[in-house]
């Protein structure tokens, strides 16, 4: 074969060499650029769903409208509704008790009785004296009765019979000033039994067989203490802001430590009027009955108070609460999905419920649980309305 016989026959393959290197390098080039455009269009659907994650997510609700139940409670003390610390009237020594602590007893019963050496002499002189009052009245009488017998005789003068008249009436004075001594006495004398002022029960008895005893609360201890706990007084110490809403004739309910499953109806019955510059609270008094003598006079008792509702006040949940430094807020959203931050202030704090005294509409959407940092302006999405779409828009994960 000569020389351009070979030239001509190896020609063809080079072109289709060179043909195929162009094909694979557009399929290459398409490739590439196919890649690159899903990587970029991934790259946007992820910004996309990026940015729409940054928008927080709040669930809004309008205040809620109408009565709303409301209760206050407080720590109270027990107490008797009639108590009373028996002191002695006389001194001497006790010769008997007949009642010890818990005993019931009647009006009038006796308790104890008193021995009084030193009484029963004072007595005894007093009356002796009240008798040489007597005597001495009688013979005044029959002096004064005499000389005025002769005076109708003129043997004596008018002088010396006035004399005897006055001399019978300072005796007579003298008879009615020892006989009340006598009476005082014997008044005394029945201090020495010492007796129940009401019918009640014997919480406390400071005296035994023997003791000593000294007339007076100032010396002496009190012998015994009678209680009426028919029905019982509780004393709760209202706050101040509280104070208008509990009136007299307010309902409440007791419950104590000893007795937790069980409340007990009590009613408020009187308040102090006054506030404890101490503390800020009123001292109330609450009735209890205690006909089953459940309750015990001293003890601690916990009292719920039934608040007055308010129909046209508006409520929200303690959560939508907002405290920073400029007070208190709320944090509403409006029909553009932008926050509005309004300033509060508050009637009741009903625990999971606020009553809100001004700052909120009816048909205010209130953030449930405002999210930290959120203030006027900021864009939020509804739970439930724009979530979805948000989800819709997550972007897959995609090979380039």
């Amino acid at each position: 074969m000569s020389p351009p016989d070979a030239i001509r026959t190896s020609a063809p393959p080079r072109r289709g060499l060179r043909l195929t290197g162009i094909v694979f390098a557009i399929v290459a080039i398409v490739v590439v650029a196919t890649g690159l455009y899903s990587r970029a269009s991934g790259n946007a659907r992820l910004r996309e769903w990026t940015d729409a994650q940054a928008i927080p997510i709040v669930a809004v609700a309008p205040p809620a409208s109408g009565a709303n139940a409301g209760a206050l409670e407080l720590p109270g003390r027990l107490e008797a509704y009639s108590r009373a610390p028996i002191y002695a009237r006389v001194s001497g020594y006790l010769k008997s008790w007949k009642y010890d602590i818990g005993a019931r007893v009647k009006a009038g019963q006796v308790l104890a009785e008193i021995e009084t050496p030193d009484l029963d002499q004072q007595l005894q002189q007093a009356r002796a004296d009240l008798n040489t009052a007597q005597a001495n009245e009688k013979l005044s009488e029959v002096t004064a009765d005499r000389w005025q017998k002769i005076l109708k005789s003129n043997a004596v003068s008018k002088q010396d019979v006035d004399e005897k008249v006055s001399d019978l009436a300072a005796k007579r004075a003298a008879v009615a000033s020892a006989k009340a001594n006598v009476d005082r006495f014997v008044a005394m004398k029945g201090f020495t039994h010492i007796v129940a002022p009401f019918d009640g029960v014997v919480t406390a008895r400071n005296t035994d067989v023997g003791a000593l005893i000294n007339a007076g609360t100032a010396a002496g201890l009190e012998l015994f203490v009678i209680s009426d706990t028919h029905k019982l007084r509780a004393y709760v110490n209202v706050p101040q802001a509280y104070v208008r809403n509990v009136q007299p004739g307010t309902k409440a309910e007791l419950t104590v430590p000893e007795h937790p499953e069980k409340s007990y109806a009590a009613t408020i019955e009187t308040s102090s009027q006054a506030v404890t510059a101490s503390s800020g609270t009123t001292l109330m008094q609450l009735v209890v009955d205690n006909s089953a003598d459940e309750l015990l006079p001293g003890s601690y008792a916990n009292a719920r108070l039934q608040l007055p509702s308010n129909a046209e006040a508006l409520s929200i949940p303690a959560s939508a609460l907002i405290f920073d430094a400029k007070g208190l807020s709320v944090a509403t959203v409006g029909a553009d999905n932008r926050v509005a931050v309004k300033a509060v202030t508050i009637a009741r704090d009903l625990g999971s419920k606020i009553e809100i005294a001004s700052g909120l509409g009816a048909n205010d959407r209130v953030i449930q649980n405002p999210p930290d940092g959120i203030a006027s302006g900021a864009e939020v999405r509804i739970a439930g309305s724009n979530a979805k779409a948000a989800d819709g828009a997550k972007p897959k994960n995609e090979k380039g």
